[in-house]
């Protein structure tokens, strides 16, 4: 880096004095007592501090500068300093101040772009730049002095403001705040499918000593590999995540899904759940070496990164990142349709995948029919590749198309719920005999509460102009599986499925005049305050039913 040395003499000679006075144990004048006290106040947030990692924000194209000084009266002075860039590349140096001295220091790697500077300085009040390195990587530089000396780092951004951490140490007997890496720190990748890729990698020391507080956690994105946790931190920030300012990452098995992560800040949990693409995923895993990812994307390339990570300081060591494609998603098998036949599909809601019907024109209209049985369904049908139908269905749908003989239908299916939807499909010409019965204008049912009793209930239904068979069912239940009846109810499912006893009894009406086509019943020989559900079946000409939504009613306590 280009220095000014005016600027770093003045600082520095100033530095020397204050720390001249404040290692002498005479009695000083209250003038040099005051000397003393402004001299620390003015560069106290210049000094570095000793055995504690420091975040610094760099303004771009501004050096930031820090010093620090080696304890004076010992032989050797060994000290280390670790500079972690947290988002784009910086430049930085070691630049030494002394009178005499003989220097010895090396880099902890062995980087292409670092600088290493080892002279004898035998002049007085001499300074030397003795290392400098630009990148995006974690760097960690060791070095011994033999005499006591100021040093002094200086930083720059030239790209944009940015933030780093540097932490510098005087103790390097009383261990590492940062785990240490195993001397293989690649990651593997030993499997990979079309939504999962495992991972392996070779233990730290750190965490085979300390299991509880020192674990493994992983990132994963689709843009590129991290270099430290801190510009990952930064990355996720960026996505528009909110974070807390200083984060630890931790693992509880019985809180979090294998897609989720929780971050501790302050005895502050927060969860986050599957980041969407492009951001940045994080996946705590205790002390395991191995690990599956699930819920990825087939056909798609993915970037791990693996850190080590003591929960106590929130320090981190990086292995050496790597990246994996996803196998191509399968073509999904389609199912032919035949005229006539009536298929039932169940449709995964976990997955949310499509299930692929094919159906081959025989004649120019046809008729494709859909009872939805369970849950919510979205249709999608295409005419040889052109979109001719898509929406959500409920109950009974019909779609009556028109076409030329051979044309090729394509029908997707596809669960709108998490839960599993359930759906019957028929395709037949549409001059055939309709498989379903004619359907009135609603499939509610209706309870009157004036006419509710201790012991009868008095419910009614719509009827349509075509006379068919309606069959009433009941069933006591209790307040609590009220919501579950409702919801778990297969409307595609017949009166064979109930027991005998539900029954109550079976009708046929029609009626010309829609406006009069509507039906009482009164069921009697029922429990005072009590729970039941009642379900009406409607059977047309070919014997397939079609239920009408459920209905509860509660007979009276007291009459």
């Amino acid at each position: 880096l280009k220095m000014s040395w005016f600027w770093f003499y003045l600082p520095l000679h100033l530095l020397m004095a204050a720390c001249l006075c404040h290692s002498i144990k005479a009695p000083t004048t209250s003038s040099q007592q005051s000397f003393q006290t402004d001299l620390f106040n003015f560069y106290h947030s210049l000094i570095l501090a000793d055995g504690k990692e420091t975040t610094i924000h760099l303004l771009k194209d501004i050096p930031k500068r820090y010093y620090f000084a080696l304890e004076e009266g010992r032989a050797l002075a060994p000290f280390t300093i670790t500079v972690t860039p947290c988002d784009v590349p910086i430049e930085w140096s070691i630049l030494v101040h002394k009178a005499s001295a003989t220097f010895l220091g090396k880099t902890a790697r062995g980087d292409h772009n670092t600088q290493e500077v080892s002279k004898s300085q035998k002049a007085p009040s001499m300074v030397s730049t003795i290392f400098n390195y630009k990148g995006n990587s974690v760097e960690t530089y060791m070095g011994m002095s033999s005499h006591s000396a100021l040093y002094m780092l200086e930083f720059l951004s030239t790209e944009r403001d940015t933030h780093i951490t540097v932490y510098l140490t005087t103790d390097t007997t009383s261990g590492h705040l940062y785990p240490e890496l195993p001397m293989d720190p690649r990651i593997d990748v030993i499997g990979t499918g079309h939504t999962t890729v495992t991972l392996t990698w070779k233990h730290s020391p750190s965490v085979l000593q300390n299991r509880e507080n020192i674990q493994y956690c992983l990132l994963v994105n689709v843009k590129h590999n991290y270099k430290s946790l801190c510009a990952a931190e930064t990355a996720i920030r960026s996505s528009g995540m909110k974070l807390p300012p200083t984060l630890a990452l931790s693992l509880s098995p019985y809180l979090l899904e294998p897609q989720q992560v929780m971050i501790l800040s302050n005895s502050e949990l927060s969860i986050i759940n599957k980041a969407s693409s492009g951001e940045v995923r994080q996946i705590c895993v205790g002390a395991k070496n191995t690990y599956t990812v699930p819920n990825l994307s087939p056909s798609t390339q993915y970037y791990f990164d693996v850190f080590v990570v003591n929960l106590l300081t929130n320090a981190s060591a990086a292995y050496t990142g790597t990246f994996a494609r996803t196998l191509e998603e399968p073509e999904p098998k389609v199912m032919e349709l035949k005229d006539g036949k009536v298929i039932q599909v169940v449709l995964d809601g976990k997955k949310q995948k499509f299930y692929s019907l094919q159906y081959q024109a025989r004649h120019k209209k046809i008729q494709f029919t859909f009872q939805l049985c369970r849950g919510q369904v979205r249709v999608h049908i295409t005419k040889n590749g052109k979109t001719v139908a898509s929406e959500n269905i409920s109950g009974l749908r019909y779609f009556s198309l028109k076409g030329k003989l051979l044309d090729t239908y394509l029908v997707q299916l596809r669960s709108t719920e998490e839960s599993n939807s359930s759906v019957k499909v028929q395709v037949s010409p549409r001059f055939h005999k309709p498989l379903f019965p004619l359907l009135p204008e609603s499939l509610k049912i209706k309870s009157f509460s004036k006419l509710r009793t201790c012991n009868s209930v008095t419910i009614a239904w719509l009827g349509t102009q075509e006379e068919s068979k309606y069959c009433v069912y009941k069933k006591r239940i209790e307040e609590d599986e009220v919501w579950m009846e409702l919801r778990s109810a297969d409307r595609c499912s017949g009166p064979q499925s109930r027991h005998k006893s539900e029954k109550v009894l079976c009708k046929y009406f029609y009626d010309i005049n829609l406006q009069r086509a509507v039906t009482t019943e009164t069921i009697k020989g029922l429990d005072a305050g009590t729970l039941y559900l009642f379900d009406v079946y409607l059977f047309g000409p070919s014997g397939i039913p079609v239920r009408y939504h459920s209905k509860v009613v509660k007979t009276r306590k007291k009459c």
